[in-house]
């Protein structure tokens, strides 16, 4: 037998899935990640070093469920998360914690500050250097504030560029295109995280476009939706856009090929948890009763309630975007009737709304027919989000067997990596199976066609300029 490692850095966890070759989950480990330490406004990084810690935990927990022998692992995938930056000293020990991607310094040019970093990295160079001991790091994990050429996959020729984002060419790791080998494991590394020594670990790509790999192929017709933290739409594409108006450009995960990313919802998954601890022991209660999870239990109450949660609508903006600090959550129309559970299926249909019209923007600026979207996440567990979706959408949403499609688009490129396929879209033919398919309902999609071209699509142009009023006195 011949197993692979998938390993997927989130925003909330860190999870390592093992896979057959076959793609089927034999063993899973997952380890939550502290909470953010946010000391003041638009500052967000993860505490300690956390990111390797979880890692190393998450690890030895799928190992323990293993029951193979370690000599039949013949790889492993790196993804972790993107947007993000860490700071180095020479030893590649952390100079600062790595900050988040919902830190507003990441939207500004880097700034040298601290004599004590040397390197400037991605998440995955400093996951790499743990793990490796080399200074590598994925060509396709660089979005946002980094001198990267989208056209040859490397850092920019163009000494203007290393300007304009004020990071010299000294301080950055040399790149590779994904399901190349990036090293092998160490013997300090092994030690931490029960991996095998000199285990091949291979580079992967950014987490979303990771997840589209282990999605399945994104043919004529069909977008991804990736509902995590940050939920976005994508379509998959052969040339790279330098400006458009609904959507970016970023390299995805099979060399030379490129995805078109609509707009998102920051916070977007964590909207969903906030809603459901909001609700707090109750909900547990009444769970346990009954035998089931907080999620099914919500989902069952929430199935009940009419579409458009009998009134109440939610703008799920709980966090700003650096070119709109002054946005803000909103949840509009409250009355006695509603409960928790309004609540909670008003952040679902807010979800599936907004995307949406973002998914809508971008296809017709792509001059795209949306005839079927791919759900991945978590959240495409539930099959009222995924019913919900389906109808707001207006087109058939599908899911695969393995929701966390992140670990299984880092196995991918492990195996290419190492080998045992010979391409990116032959390991995805073996290894991504869809499990079933939710058909728009006509009654309820008229209903949602008809909220959100009267009503939804409109409220923020009333709403943002109270908000722009009201951030002055809070900032």
């Amino acid at each position: 037998m011949e197993y692979l490692i998938g390993i997927a850095g989130g925003s909330q966890s860190t999870k390592v899935l093992i896979f057959d070759r076959n793609g089927r989950v034999v063993s899973e480990g997952q380890e939550p990640l502290r909470p953010l330490e946010l000391p003041r406004e638009g500052v967000a990084f993860h505490p300690g070093d956390d990111l390797w810690d979880s890692l190393a935990v998450a690890c030895r927990k799928a190992l323990a469920g293993f029951s193979g022998r370690l000599s039949e692992i013949v790889g492993a995938g790196l993804c972790t998360i993107r947007c993000c930056r860490v700071l180095l000293k020479e030893d590649c020990s952390l100079a600062q914690p790595v900050i988040s991607w919902m830190d507003l310094r990441l939207s500004r040019p880097y700034e040298h500050d601290d004599p004590a970093v040397r390197y400037v990295t991605a998440t995955t160079g400093y996951i790499t250097a743990r793990l490796t001991g080399r200074r590598l790091d994925t060509a396709a994990n660089h979005e946002g504030q980094w001198p990267v050429d989208p056209l040859t996959w490397d850092w920019s020729a163009d000494e203007e560029v290393f300007k304009k984002f004020n990071i010299p060419r000294h301080m950055l790791f040399d790149l590779v295109t994904p399901g190349t080998l990036l090293g092998r494991v160490t013997k300090e590394a092994a030690a931490a995280t029960g991996l095998p020594e000199g285990l091949p670990v291979a580079a992967t790509a950014s987490d979303k476009a990771v997840e589209a790999l282990g999605a399945g192929p994104l043919g004529p017709g069909t977008a991804l939706l990736s509902l995590g933290t940050y939920i976005c739409s994508m379509i998959e594409g052969r040339d790279f856009v330098p400006e458009a108006r609904f959507y970016w450009t970023n390299l995805a995960s099979a060399p030379r090929r490129y995805l078109y990313e609509s707009g998102g919802i920051r916070r977007g998954m964590s909207t969903v948890s906030w809603v459901r601890e909001l609700m707090g022991s109750d909900v547990k209660a009444k769970a346990a009763s009954l035998a089931m999870t907080p999620d099914n239990y919500l989902n069952r109450e929430a199935a009940k309630l009419p579409p458009g949660a009998e009134g109440l609508l939610t703008i799920p903006e709980w966090l700003a975007p650096p070119s709109a600090l002054y946005k803000r959550g909103l949840m509009l129309g409250f009355t006695g009737r509603h409960t928790g559970v309004h609540m909670y299926r008003s952040v679902l249909e807010a979800i599936a709304l907004t995307m949406g019209n973002h998914c809508r923007d971008m296809c017709r600026e792509r001059d795209f027919k949306l005839e079927e979207l791919i759900v991945s996440g978590g959240g495409a567990n539930g099959d009222l989000f995924m019913r919900i979706i389906a109808d707001v959408f207006g087109c058939p949403a599908v899911r695969t067997e393995v929701a966390g499609a992140v670990a299984l688009g880092s196995a991918i490129c492990a195996a290419v990596g190492v080998g045992l396929f010979g391409s990116f879209d032959e390991a995805m033919a073996a290894m991504v199976r869809r499990r079933d398919r939710f058909e728009p309902d006509p009654e309820n999609a008229a209903f949602y066609r008809r909220l959100n071209d009267e009503v939804y699509s409109r409220i923020t142009s009333y709403t943002d300029e109270i908000l722009k009023k009201s951030y002055p006195l809070f900032a």
